[in-house]
């Protein structure tokens, strides 16, 4: 189990660094319903990270069982798409990159978080873990990790919660430390923000090829 959990780290801290849902759960946060808002996008960022990576291990599951001795041709293949796939994501991440003094372009719908209720909060959680492109190919690799690994039941499911915790935590902890102590994580927040939504895209850039490169050379490993 230390090997899967060691192998999917990378994967989960991927997940866990993309500035976009960090920035929607701040914006939330310094909206006039941050309690209710924030709440709802947390619990729907769960669920998706949930979701996505359950699925992807369950497809998994179905590959020939593990065998130290010979190839994995399929896992080998799956790895190698997801890493070149990575490899465009940074490449277009990277050209997205706000020149020397522009502002960086955030999403229009940023700009009506301070109207959406709970279940719109709660969708969109969902929709930014669970559909995002980059979430998805994160929770693929996760997923093929987990499931070739042929654990236990229980064992899966502690996995899964530790590759979701980590994926989770840059929203989880803004939101629980606001509900904790919302007057002093104001200003840090804001601060946050900001610098969040100038580097996002070198940010994400460096991130998924990062991942990439370790993806492929998993991928060849298979063979």
């Amino acid at each position: 189990m230390g090997t899967v959990i060691g192998d999917m780290l990378p994967l989960a801290l991927g997940v866990a660094i993309s500035p976009i849902p960090i920035i929607a759960a701040i914006l939330m946060l310094l909206s006039p319903k941050a309690r209710v808002t924030s709440v709802g996008f947390l619990l729907g960022w769960l669920v998706g990270i949930v979701a996505a990576v359950t699925v992807f291990t369950l497809l998994s599951s179905i590959l020939p069982a593990d065998d130290p001795d010979v190839s994995h041709p399929i896992r080998g293949v799956v790895q190698l798409v997801l890493g070149l796939l990575l490899f465009v994501l940074a490449f277009g991440q990277w050209r997205k990159r706000p020149k020397a003094g522009e502002e960086a372009a955030l999403p229009k719908w940023m700009k009506a978080i301070d109207t959406i209720t709970f279940p719109v909060a709660l969708g969109l959680g969902f929709l930014l873990s669970a559909v995002n492109p980059k979430n998805l190919i994160m929770a693929a690799g996760a997923g093929t990790d987990i499931g070739a690994a042929a654990l236990p039941g229980g064992s899966i499911v502690l996995v899964i919660v530790i590759y979701t915790l980590i994926a989770a935590s840059t929203v989880l902890v803004p939101v629980v430390g606001y509900l904790i102590a919302a007057d002093r994580l104001r200003g840090p927040l804001d601060a946050l923000r900001g610098w969040l939504a100038t580097e996002n895209a070198v940010i994400m850039a460096v991130l998924l090829l990062v991942i990439g490169v370790s993806m492929i050379g998993k991928g060849i490993g298979s063979f």
